[in-house]
């Protein structure tokens, strides 16, 4: 079960899921003609300027698989999105990677300043575990809320995303192994990744150990395989389709699978996540579409 070399875009159902995520986003996020107006701007310019969207879409697409597509998702899909954008404000700090360009245009703190660009990403994470916390969200009972919230706090937290960050910030000119790479971005990357599947299943109701434990394992392996895709492009990818500067991982002196095992084997652990991901989901048949057309989008992604 080798990626699909076509699937490079996505299809019209999950570019319909696409256009729901971004209205329930911008009409979530505070307008810019309220007061403080220009933090309102940061945060819209930073969640709304573009993006795959992947996380929402994995929201989605996990709800899908057990039956779910109602409005109880679009609370979830946006948490998870405004997770994703604040960590990036915040990676892209001088601080962090000193990035000047995200999504193919400047990043949050070269155009607002980086004491707004911080503020930014605070909001951000504070609005996202608000959306998931407000009982008229989609009508989810608040155990299950709560089962949520705790989802995401660990996935953001020392435990995932900003505990990659501390591993990936102190692995900068290091030799690691290859499982202590894997480790860094299972953390870094795959945990929101995982988080955006867990609370989709969450918010369709309350499936079974067994399909929770084989979506777990379909998120674990699209999770790496997008982060190996990424290090990939960072050799080979144009900065004009990926929309941030390529090379910037090598030059930074930064671990990455093509640095650590090569293009070749790094192509070939792609393949054998893929297909991992599409074994996990593959009981359900037909009715996991939508997660796998996302496995085969991950690895053979252009941007």
């Amino acid at each position: 079960m080798n990626p699909n070399p076509e699937s490079t875009e996505l299809g019209p159902a999950l570019q319909s899921l696409i256009q729901r995520a971004e209205q329930a986003l911008a009409r979530h996020l505070p307008p810019v003609e309220h007061a403080p107006a220009e933090l309102h701007r940061a945060m819209r310019y930073a969640v709304l300027g573009g993006g795959k969207r992947l996380r929402p879409l994995l929201v989605y697409a996990a709800a899908d698989v057990l039956g779910e597509r109602g409005p109880s998702l679009d609370a979830a899909a946006c948490a998870v999105e405004l997770i994703h954008a604040y960590s990036l404000v915040h990676d892209d700090l001088p601080a962090m990677d000193d990035d000047a360009l995200r999504r193919g245009r400047a990043t949050c703190h070269v155009v607002f300043g980086e004491a707004m660009a911080i503020l930014a990403g605070d909001a951000l994470q504070a609005l996202a575990f608000e959306l998931l916390a407000d009982e008229r969200a989609g009508h989810v009972e608040a155990a299950v809320r709560i089962a949520m919230l705790h989802v995401l706090g660990r996935a953001c937290g020392a435990e995932g995303m900003a505990g990659g960050q501390a591993l990936d910030l102190a692995a900068v000119g290091q030799s690691l192994s290859l499982a202590e790479l894997e480790h860094m971005h299972a953390c870094k990357t795959g945990a929101l990744i995982r988080a955006s599947v867990q609370l989709g299943a969450l918010a369709a109701g309350t499936p079974s150990d067994g399909a929770l434990k084989a979506l777990d394992d379909y998120a674990s392996a699209v999770g790496l395989a997008f982060q190996i895709r990424d290090d990939i492009l960072d050799v080979e990818g144009e900065a004009a389709v990926i929309g941030k500067t390529v090379g910037k991982d090598a030059a930074a002196a930064k671990p990455t699978f093509p640095s650590i095992i090569g293009l070749d084997p790094s192509r070939a652990r792609l393949v054998e996540l893929t297909d991992a991901a599409l074994i996990a989901i593959a009981p359900w048949g037909e009715r996991a579409a939508l997660l796998r057309e996302l496995a085969h989008y991950s690895a053979n992604r252009r941007n």
